[in-house]
């Protein structure tokens, strides 16, 4: 029963002029996201997005995506390794990291602050085994997120 009634809020939450705000504002962060990647070098796996989401190729930034995982998630960044179209590593290692914007949007970024995002993940890529590095820019990530919280209670 707890099932049922746990859809049933949510397809109330979805049928709000708030939420389709919500899934628009998701988009245009990703579309922010994903053109700040490319303005960094990053190769986009689809040339660009339309949804919440982005496969980056890091071959050519001669970083792995377990690497950048690991030194992202050390710096407060959330990403996923992921392989890439023809990988040439493992499903353990891969090539590729995966972005997605719910959890910025949820936390009330916009377009303006996926700029300093990707400065963020480009600070930290360039360096991924650099611990100072992580430790600096997780510093700046805590400041920025400060005041804004995971949950609100309303």
């Amino acid at each position: 029963m707890h099932v049922i009634a746990a859809k049933a809020v949510c397809f109330h939450e979805a049928l709000q002029p708030s939420f389709q705000a919500y899934q628009q504002q998701i988009v245009r962060n990703a579309a922010a996201l994903c053109e700040g990647m490319k303005r960094n070098g990053f190769r986009i796996v689809s040339g660009g997005t339309d949804n919440h989401l982005m496969l980056v190729d890091l071959r050519s930034k001669n970083v792995t995506g377990k690497q950048a995982e690991n030194a992202l998630v050390a710096a407060h960044i959330t990403a996923n390794k992921n392989m890439v179209p023809f990988d040439d590593k493992s499903p353990f290692i891969t090539s590729g990291i995966r972005f997605g914007t719910p959890a910025l949007t949820t936390r009330g970024l916009k377009e303006s602050d996926m700029e300093v995002v990707v400065d963020l993940i480009d600070e930290v890529l360039r360096n991924p085994e650099d611990t100072g590095v992580q430790h600096r820019v997780g510093e700046k990530v805590k400041a920025m997120m400060a005041h804004r919280p995971l949950f609100v209670w309303e």
